[in-house]
């Protein structure tokens, strides 16, 4: 994976989605007021909004349209900014930090939100949330290429790509592969289109906004969908209950008054009820 440590974080102004999140350079600073609370004792980094680290692009999950950030992530924490009497405000950060936690301990946000698969070993940095997606990963593929499946890839000696610090990437060399990393879902279809490498893993919602671009749809398609038993979770600092309890809440309150599904159904696609389950365990 080409490093980005060094990038500059990106600040995207504090308000919601709805009315529009600017784009702003430079880096966070201290509004000289120290750590604040919310709604319910629920403690910020900034006063008056509710911080998100992410990591763009990644659609249909958060994403730049229009000069907007939007997404099924951001339409989510939205609601738990809203129960807190607060705006969110969203940070595009390395995604290598959300393995280690390393924004939220240094107090530049308050969660990250960015289709991040929960899974034991992230565990041991961050406090996750309910999960709120279940995921899947697919196998795209140039149409030219032949490859009907994951193991055709190896099997024809072709090139498979996958984003950088994934489950995706993971699970590819938990195969026997040495995946071509991209540092982002943009670059994992760069790739793809320049044949670079002719098959990628990644996540399926991801696979499915993709294919919604007519130019997309007649050169690639999809050769496998693997069930690798993912669940994706908002993460906020270890031991910050108060934050997780809220997003929990805000969740569950989207998913008993019909909110969720009129989100993934605008985001994801076709609403599958599975996706709403309430279970605590993931891969």
């Amino acid at each position: 994976m080409n490093s980005v440590l060094g990038r500059r974080t990106r600040i995207l102004a504090a308000t919601t989605a709805t009315a529009g999140l600017l784009l702003v350079a430079g880096c966070s600073s201290d509004d000289g007021g120290g750590k604040t609370t919310a709604s319910g004792g629920v403690p910020l980094v900034k006063s008056g909004q509710l911080t998100t680290c992410t990591h763009l692009p990644y659609p249909p999950f958060q994403s730049e349209i229009d000069g907007k950030v939007q997404g099924f992530d951001v339409s989510l924490i939205d609601l738990v900014a809203k129960d807190l009497g607060v705006k969110q405000a969203i940070v595009d950060t390395p995604f290598e930090n959300f393995k280690t936690g390393a924004f939220l301990n240094s107090e530049q946000c308050d969660l990250a939100a960015a289709g991040m698969t929960i899974t034991e070993e992230r565990k041991k940095n961050v406090d996750f949330s309910d999960p709120y997606f279940d995921a899947t990963q697919a196998v795209l593929v140039d149409k030219k290429s032949g490859i009907n499946s994951l193991a055709d890839v190896k099997a024809k000696g072709k090139k498979l790509g996958a984003q950088a610090q994934t489950t995706g990437e993971d699970y590819a060399k938990q195969q026997g592969f040495d995946p071509v990393s991209f540092e982002s879902s943009d670059a994992v279809l760069s790739g793809l289109r320049s044949g670079q490498v002719q098959a990628v893993v990644i996540d399926y919602p991801v696979v499915q906004g993709w294919l919604k671009d007519k130019a997309n749809a007649d050169a690639f398609e999809v050769a496998d969908n693997i069930n690798t038993g993912e669940q994706y979770g908002f993460t906020v600092k270890k031991g910050n209950t108060k934050l997780v309890d809220a997003i929990n809440k805000a969740l569950a309150d989207a998913k008993a008054d019909g909110t969720y599904k009129k989100l993934y159904e605008q985001w994801i696609g076709p609403y599958d009820a599975s996706a709403a389950s309430a279970s605590p365990s993931a891969s």
